[in-house]
């Protein structure tokens, strides 16, 4: 039996682990594979709707064509609300499927409740899970640092800072591994002259569909220094209780928390525009109105639906949009 589990989205990791298994990102498979298009489209062949979230449909042919892969947690609540009816498509498929609920009004016990129904599964202890805790946050540091040089010292690129944080969620399988490529890349990157884009911009929502995107604006005399939900899969915040993490832990809860910290790092990072992503079909769409009441700076709403390079009218919208900030 295989020991790989895939994730819909970022769960507590420590967990899985602690068990010896490993996890796998399904959005990071999804959206690095070459057939990206083609699995999303092998979902809509299988029944799915056209408007339904590519990311959805992506999960859905990832997992199926992994023969590898049996079992899959999926987050019931506090990511994306078609996860149930993809929970019952893989169930169909004879995947088995864990759910894991992250509980809206980021209660502790409950949070803890749901991370020991994730520990009794896997069949491990408290011990076992700290000390996994302990091994990944040694890694996490090591891509806060990189965090760090992006905004502070303008030494990284906008997408190395996403690539590398959003790898945060499942470690590309092998942490210690995962951890010796940042290090390394680290080491680099801190010879680097500093880059000289003039515009400094946050990005806001999930992670891109559209890989070209921080390329683009680079290419325009613009850069990424803050992307809110990668950065937040990288645990920015220092405790040693693993429940407390998962509550500071930002992306699965309501706007106004997250806001909280956008609005921070804003300020922090002395960010002059920002670029608010919406996946077409997705309920979080709704929220653009909400951040545009609260953040008092320019904001450019940025819709993606499948994978692949910047249409051109989203290309035309950036251009417009940089003018304005330079």
């Amino acid at each position: 039996m295989s020991n790989k589990v895939g994730i819909t989205t970022n769960v507590p990791v420590e967990v899985v682990f602690a068990a010896g298994w490993v996890p796998v990102d399904l959005n990071n498979v999804f959206i690095s594979s070459a057939d990206a298009r083609v699995l999303v489209e092998e979902a809509e062949t299988a029944g799915y709707p056209r408007n339904v979230c590519a990311w959805i449909k992506g999960i859905y042919s990832t997992v199926l064509r992994d023969r590898e892969l049996r079992t899959v947690v999926a987050v019931t609540q506090g990511d994306c609300s078609n996860t149930h009816a993809l929970m019952e498509t893989l169930q169909l498929a004879g995947i088995r499927v864990i759910p894991f609920a992250y509980p809206f009004d980021r209660d502790y016990d409950l949070l803890k409740l749901q991370i020991e129904k994730l520990m009794q599964f896997f069949g491990v202890d408290w011990a076992q899970v700290r000390r996994e805790k302990h091994r990944l946050d040694q890694v996490r540091r090591r891509v806060r640092e990189l965090d760090r040089l992006t905004w502070a010292e303008n030494r990284v690129q906008g997408w190395d800072n996403h690539f590398f944080q959003v790898s945060c969620s499942d470690f590309e399988g092998d942490p210690d591994r995962f951890g010796v490529r940042v290090s390394d890349f680290l080491n680099r990157v801190r010879n680097h002259p500093p880059r000289t884009e003039t515009v400094r911009l946050g990005y806001v929502g999930v992670p891109p569909i559209n890989g070209d995107l921080y390329e683009y604006l680079e290419e325009r005399g613009a850069r990424v220094v803050y992307n809110e939900t990668q950065r937040q899969f990288v645990m920015p915040f220092d405790t040693d209780d693993l429940v407390e993490q998962y509550r500071l832990y930002s992306y699965p809860y309501g706007i106004f928390y997250r806001l909280e910290d956008i609005k921070r790092e804003i300020g922090t990072r002395a960010i002059q525009g920002v670029i608010h992503y919406a996946q077409s079909f997705c309920f979080r769409q709704i929220e653009d109105l909400i951040v545009r009441h609260e953040l008092k700076l320019p904001i450019l709403t940025m819709e993606g639906d499948k994978p692949g390079r910047l249409d051109a009218r989203t290309r035309i919208r950036l251009d417009a949009f940089l003018e304005i900030l330079q």
